[in-house]
């Protein structure tokens, strides 16, 4: 009753593999590509007539079509919901974090986006796994790491302090010292919103930690790289809390 069936019929054979050989060597990609507007036009309801055509397309050897999966999967998951996100959406977010980093980033670029649509119990369990975006399939690519420090600075709101201090302060503390000045600086913005994570909470004793475990790291650091890293710290913070009375004022 929403779209004529042999429409539907059509674009689901989009990912026939002889279908590439004959019509578009791209089609697949084309098909990914369409997918949440699909969704959305058949409605939640409808997902079982997509679900089989998704899981094909989310194994596809060619990259490409993982990839603009990956970039799509968190619009999907808001036209899907919560339940049919868990039930058929994170197993393949899963296998896209474990993938190629030309496919990774498409997930890492929405992380937060898609984080925040998971039950608090769901989301907790990505904890362990935030640190293996640190390793990237080349080490030159260092707009990977900055992506990474842009998306915890958003995704500190959805883990409570002891989470963040176990967990997410860590990656932060190593970003810091990336070898590349631009990743070091969104780090520095990093490391402050993850003190005022810490007081903005109550939780005074971490955050306290957190400040002696940078001045030992950075501070009384032997190379000169890490005492700017200190200062510039230092820096970012005062800017924020200028901002903050600003604002209020």
């Amino acid at each position: 009753d929403i779209i004529p069936q042999p429409l539907l019929d059509q674009y689901l054979s989009m990912t026939d593999p002889a279908r590439a050989q004959t019509v578009d060597t791209e089609i697949a990609k084309h098909c990914a590509y369409s997918l949440p507007g699909v969704a959305l036009t058949l409605g939640r309801q409808n997902w079982h007539c997509l679900k089989d055509t998704y899981e094909t397309l989310a194994s596809d050897v060619q990259w490409k079509v993982r990839r603009t999966l990956a970039f799509s999967i968190h619009e999907l998951a808001v036209i899907l919901g919560d339940q049919l996100t868990a039930a058929d959406l994170v197993p393949i977010f899963n296998g896209f974090l474990k993938d190629l980093d030309e496919v990774r980033i498409g997930v890492l670029k929405h992380l937060y986006d898609f984080l925040k649509l998971l039950h608090a119990d769901k989301r907790r369990e990505y904890l362990y796994q935030l640190q293996e975006f640190v390793v990237t399939d080349n080490s030159r690519n260092w707009r990977f790491r900055y992506e990474l420090a842009e998306q915890l600075i958003l995704i500190l709101e959805l883990y409570n302090p002891n989470d963040v201090y176990d967990y997410l302060r860590h990656i932060a503390l190593t970003l810091c010292s990336d070898k590349v000045s631009e990743v070091r600086w969104i780090s520095f913005k990093l490391v402050v919103a993850i003190l005022q994570k810490f007081y903005a909470n109550n939780a005074n004793a971490l955050g306290l930690n957190f400040i002696n475990e940078l001045v030992v790291r950075f501070r009384h650091c032997s190379k000169w790289v890490g005492r700017q890293a200190f200062a510039f710290i230092c820096q970012v913070r005062m800017v924020s809390l200028c901002v903050s009375v600003c604002t209020f004022n």
